[in-house]
């Protein structure tokens, strides 16, 4: 049995390597190919256009030619997907970019004119400065309205954290603009030499007379003070010029702090002295930047203005 089972294996290995034999070509067929391709290459290479092989090459073509168009066209709507998806990302962001640019470049240009007046109404304070001779704290106006007795008054950004206290002068860059009668921390209220219960004491620069002026209470454009002088023989004369005589230690009013100039005289028979009116150099409507006359050497929380024309 045992010799049976060997003998029928040995015929089972050797019929399966007949076969393998069988399915294997001959070296004389591959041979044969070989040269066969060697020879219609060099045929297509020395003919060109006239090569013996061009007619099938042709007819290859013209047969597959259309398939492979119509192929590639099905193909490429979703070959070309992922880089589609890239561009649309990349524009959305150069876009997003753009727009963000175009809206600062508009803020830019709808606050130029703001800043440009804000910078050049701290230029002018600063010089301001240096011609009082005498150290500003800067502040903004960010009220306006009345306060206790006062129809006429404005609130600053600057109070007793930036040394500001009551009888304080507050100026701007044109000339007086009132002085301080209430202090918090963080604001004061400032009284305008327009209000009609201001008191400011006044000199003619061209006579060096002195009275007392007077507002009317109008803020507008025609807005006016009226100036009584001490002696009513004095006349002054359209166009002079009138500024603070100064108060003693310089409080609430430091001299020489420009106030307006003569717009008209009035007299009458009944009155015993003129009155001059006086048109304001400050334009009360447009208030924005003031400075707060201080002493030198006032610690503030913000910086002062000298009289060197330095903050600190």
């Amino acid at each position: 049995m045992a010799l049976d089972r060997r003998q029928r294996r040995e015929k089972r290995w050797k019929g399966t390597s007949r076969l393998d034999e069988g399915d294997r070509p001959s070296r004389s067929v591959v041979v044969a190919l070989l040269l066969g391709c060697a020879t219609l290459i060099t045929l297509d290479h020395q003919g060109g256009d006239d090569s013996l092989v061009e007619p099938a090459r042709r007819v290859v073509g013209e047969a597959f030619g259309p398939v492979e168009e119509v192929t590639a066209a099905a193909v490429r709507p979703f070959s070309s997907v992922p880089s589609y998806l890239r561009s649309k990302g990349s524009l959305a962001d150069d876009n997003e970019a753009l727009e963000r640019e175009n809206a600062a470049l508009r803020a830019e240009v709808r606050t130029s004119d703001y800043d440009r007046n804000r910078l050049r109404e701290y230029d002018e304070l600063t010089r301001t400065a240096a011609r009082l001779d005498h150290t500003l704290l800067p502040a903004r106006v960010i009220g306006h309205g009345s306060a206790q007795s006062f129809s006429q008054t404005i609130t600053i950004d600057a109070g007793t954290d930036a040394g500001v206290h009551t009888d304080m002068a507050v100026v701007n860059s044109d000339g007086l603009v009132g002085r301080v009668v209430r202090a918090t921390r963080t604001t004061a209220t400032v009284v305008l030499i327009l209000d009609p219960a201001s008191v400011v004491g006044g000199r003619l620069g061209h006579s060096m007379e002195v009275g007392f002026l007077r507002g009317r209470g109008n803020l507008s454009g025609t807005g006016r003070l009226d100036l009584a002088l001490v002696d009513g023989t004095v006349i002054a004369n359209e166009g002079d010029t009138v500024v603070t005589w100064g108060s003693e230690d310089g409080a609430p009013y430091v001299a020489g702090i420009p106030i307006g100039r003569v717009a008209a005289i009035f007299s009458s028979p009944r009155e015993t002295s003129r009155r001059a009116v006086i048109e304001p150099f400050v334009d009360f409507t447009s208030l924005d930047l003031v400075g707060v006359v201080v002493p030198a050497g006032t610690e503030a929380d913000r910086g002062l203005i000298r009289a060197e024309g330095e903050d600190r």
